[in-house]
């Protein structure tokens, strides 16, 4: 009997033991769980409630600009004039496809353009240039063939083919369709070469 009560109060010392590290590792699971709730299970927002408060933001910054930019075109306080009343008429134009090249009067030298042409008249004229390519296009050879490299030289020299370019189309157009109806001559592309 004696050792009985030698070993109560040791079997006791061991159930204590047990209870406090039970005790112990619930609280630190406890004390896991708290913590882990107070950084991970707390309201976060919903992602689209976020994207809203970003559409919302950008807007708001939208209209602060455009109204900065109100203010400072009315600091400068710029008056525009009035456009007159004038008649005009909607000018029609038409690229002939592909280039033309061609020797130049007097010269080892070729011209190769692109050309297009204008009127304000109706669509008929640009309809009979449509239908009139091929013969246009011999013209148009002629016309540049008859030219020298000095002649074309500079912007002035351009503009003096161009214009011969317009009369013999127009004279063309009037031989086919009583009509020429073509205003300008335009280069699309100038290639001396």
């Amino acid at each position: 009997m004696a050792d009985d009560e030698n070993n109560q109060p040791k079997k006791s010392r061991g159930i204590l033991k047990i209870l406090g590290f039970a005790l112990g590792g619930l609280l630190l699971v406890g004390a896991g769980l708290g913590a882990g709730f107070f950084m991970f299970g707390s309201n976060q927002p919903d992602p689209s409630e976020e994207i809203e408060q970003i559409i919302e933001r950008k807007m708001v910054e939208a209209e602060e600009k455009k109204a900065a930019d109100e203010k400072a075109a009315e600091g400068e306080s710029k008056v525009a004039k009035e456009t007159p009343e004038v008649e005009t008429f909607m000018t029609t134009y038409f690229e002939f496809p592909g280039t033309f090249t061609t020797n130049l009067m007097n010269s080892r030298k070729f011209l190769q353009v692109g050309l297009g042409v204008s009127t304000q008249y109706d669509d008929k004229v640009m309809g009979n240039v449509e239908a009139h390519q091929l013969g246009l296009r011999s013209e148009i050879l002629n016309t540049i063939s008859e030219f020298s490299e000095a002649d074309i030289q500079g912007k002035a020299g351009r503009e003096q083919l161009a214009k011969a370019l317009t009369e013999s189309i127009n004279q063309k157009l009037i031989a086919l369709e009583d009509f020429g109806g073509i205003q300008e001559v335009h280069f699309t592309s100038f290639v001396l070469q």
